[in-house]
């Protein structure tokens, strides 16, 4: 009797963990529709100031800015390198916040510089990894599911400010790219310096046209204004991928958490009625032995 009763017991407790994990899927599945709404409504504005910047590159030749070139006096004796992790504030989804992590530290062994430079998080799960690996972190930031624009927009002047300042040698962005639904990778975005296509690249061949354009204002007032943008795009961009890719790996989790907890609730039940039928039939035996030995 006790048997049953403590397989019983495990079969409630597990049938309260799928209702768990199927409601957060349900709820990342509604925080997934509109992430992904959100990255690829941002997608084609951030391929545009990119293609602009391109077309500026190839007509107007060698440009000149501190956004590209660095700042004209030079960095500074202690300017060091920069490093924007973005991670999650909670768990409970999968390998997403791993795969960013161990990305984070194979560039960290390939660049010593980059590890001895200043280190930027994004989300708390990533707090006790870079601890533990004895790696400091300069700065943390804390902009919830869906960051505004505004809020990117402070964070990239701010590292656009001290790049030109000469404070900062370059800004790096280890994120999660979102792909696809059932695709996404992590990557490491050079931020700053901004490196557009040079002129005569390969698409200038492959066309073997060249377009030539007037510019007003000039070319030079132009790529004052769409180099900001561009950083600005790029960084609010990588946020957005981020967080959908975080809704994904978070639903993708949940939905196995789910099946796995309805596979072992229906062991469960066959170990409880294979258990009831034994004690059943022990019970019988035993009555039946009773009444023969009475007769």
């Amino acid at each position: 009797m006790g048997k049953t009763r403590e397989i019983k017991k495990r079969i409630k407790a597990v049938g309260n963990i799928k209702r768990i994990t199927r409601t957060m899927q349900m709820i990342a599945t509604s925080k997934f529709a509109r992430a992904q709404q959100r990255a690829t409504a941002t997608k084609p504005y951030t391929e545009g100031v990119f293609n602009l910047v391109s077309e500026l590159a190839q007509t107007a030749g060698n440009l000149d800015h501190p956004l590209i070139n660095g700042p004209d006096s030079g960095f500074k004796n202690d300017a060091k390198e920069l490093t924007l992790l973005i991670t999650s504030d909670r768990g409970l989804c999968g390998p997403y916040n791993g795969n960013i992590l161990r990305t984070a530290t194979n560039l960290f062994k390939k660049n010593p510089d980059t590890r001895a430079g200043d280190i930027e998080l994004v989300g708390k799960k990533g707090e006790a990894f870079l601890k533990f690996n004895g790696i400091p972190v300069s700065q943390s930031h804390s902009l919830g599911d869906s960051p505004t624009f505004a809020q990117i927009e402070e964070l990239a002047e701010s590292y656009m400010n001290r790049f030109i300042a000469g404070e900062i040698t370059a800004v790096r962005v280890i994120y999660m790219r979102f792909i696809s639904a059932g695709k996404q990778t992590p990557e490491v975005l050079n931020l700053l310096p901004l490196k557009p296509p040079s002129a005569g690249g390969d698409e200038s061949k492959s066309t073997g046209t060249t377009l030539q354009y007037e510019f007003s204002p000039n070319a030079a007032d132009l790529l004052a204004e769409l180099l900001p943008s561009t950083v600005k795009a790029s960084l609010f961009q990588a946020f957005n991928d981020a967080i959908v890719s975080e809704h994904v790996a978070r639903m993708v989790a949940m939905k196995a958490a789910t099946d796995n907890a309805g596979s072992m609730g229906k062991g469960l039940t066959r170990v409880y009625n294979r258990a009831r039928q034994a004690q059943i039939t022990t019970e019988l035996t035993e009555i039946i032995s009773g009444a023969a030995a009475l007769d």
